[in-house]
């Protein structure tokens, strides 16, 4: 795209972020001016407020390019939707313009690839993230359960095992169950093929193994590093904002605490607590406005440790019975201790989901038996074509 284009661009963005910034200044006075509840009716204040200051951020810089952004008309299509919103309850108006903030998100995602400079980068990164933060604030107020989430996180916070111990856990079973399946489909599928040939079947099941683990290891590396990499580079945002404009950032915090149910008094003390410590100010607007939490990230090695062995072993369970004998006894002794390892793993699921254990047990059972006895069907069907 030419840089005329690329220019054309920006401005009809900026131009729409307006518009919607005053449609939703607009919006948030009206449901302020409607809501007896004095918290949130300071909260929905402060949220209009911040959306004119947005407006009238683009409104400089459309000048600055030499349009002029003019007086902002309301349409009959807004009043009416407006008209309707102010008609529910909070919770469905929290909902609409929750919605609204999302799409003022997009809206400045496709912006930051047109912008010209890297200072408007910044100030559109800045406010895509108090979009966000708005649409997680009004999250709360759909909820209607602010008190008892704020009661859970602190008391998940402190129990940190149901995180740490549920993920790796979790991801040993996944692991498991997930070289069990694959080999098991494998070892019958060459079974069906060879006619229980113990060499081929071993090869097959020995390769479906190895390349499982691996697999399944570099994978969890992978995606547990990646996380934490993209924590960190919030967080070096979110730190670049409190050192920018900390008194904004604080009142952002101000208005997440009271949404929890805090008094606006106890919310400005809490912070003010926190502010004394710039690491837990810091560590507590990304969990609160973006929901990100460093206990939440796993260890990457442990994490890729542990999806390696845990496969490994679930894909050595079919195979071992042909290291020892061949043929359909080797086939049939696979075929049984695979099922009951099917059974065995699905009943260990429990661990994390809670389930019966006689449920996702025969659940995984079934389901192990269907992969095995599809692929077996494939194998007797593709044998005629080997050589």
């Amino acid at each position: 795209m030419t840089d005329t284009g690329e220019r054309t661009r920006f401005i009809n963005g900026l131009r729409r972020a307006w518009l919607d910034e005053m449609r939703s200044a607009r919006n948030y006075h009206a449901l302020a001016a409607r809501e007896t509840d004095p918290s949130r009716k300071g909260i929905l204040t402060r949220m209009a407020e911040a959306e004119e200051r947005h407006a009238e951020r683009w409104a400089n810089r459309l000048r600055s390019l030499g349009v002029e952004p003019g007086e902002y008309r309301e349409s009959v299509v807004d009043r009416l939707k407006r008209a309707v919103m102010l008609r529910g309850d909070i919770s469905s108006a929290a909902g609409i313009l929750e919605a609204g903030e999302a799409d003022a998100d997009r809206l400045y995602d496709d912006l930051m690839s047109a912008a010209p400079s890297e200072a408007d980068r910044v100030e559109l990164t800045g406010a895509a993230r108090e979009e966000r933060a708005h649409a997680r604030a009004l999250g709360e107020f759909e909820s209607g359960q602010s008190a008892i989430r704020g009661r859970l996180e602190g008391m998940m916070g402190r129990e940190r095992w149901h995180v740490r111990g549920g993920g790796w856990i979790g991801q040993a079973i996944y692991g498991v169950n997930d070289g069990l399946g694959a080999a098991f489909g494998v070892v019958s599928g060459v079974a069906g093929a060879t006619h229980a040939n113990g060499e081929f079947v071993l090869l097959s099941g020995l390769a479906t193994a190895i390349a499982s683990a691996l697999s399944m290891g570099s994978g969890a590396y992978l995606a547990t590093k990646s996380e934490r990499e993209v924590y960190e580079a919030e967080i070096e945002r979110e730190k670049h904002e409190i050192e920018g404009n900390p008194e904004e950032e604080k009142e952002e915090l101000e208005l997440f605490y009271q949404l929890k149910g805090f008094s606006p008094a106890e919310a400005k003390e809490m912070v003010k607590r926190l502010a004394e410590s710039p690491g837990q100010l810091l560590k507590s607007l990304a969990h609160e406005e973006l929901g990100l939490s460093e206990q939440t990230f796993p260890n990457q090695w442990l994490s890729a440790a542990s999806a390696s062995l845990s496969t490994a072993i679930g894909a050595a369970i079919p195979v071992i019975p042909f290291f020892f004998t061949s043929g359909w006894n080797a086939l049939i002794i696979s075929f049984v201790v695979s099922t009951l390892a099917h059974f065995v793993v699905g009943a260990s699921k429990v661990l994390v989901t809670g389930r019966s254990w006689l449920k996702s047990g025969t659940e995984m059972t079934l389901i192990g038996l269907g992969e095995a006895g599809a692929t077996y069907l494939i194998g007797i069907a593709v044998a005629p074509f080997l050589g």
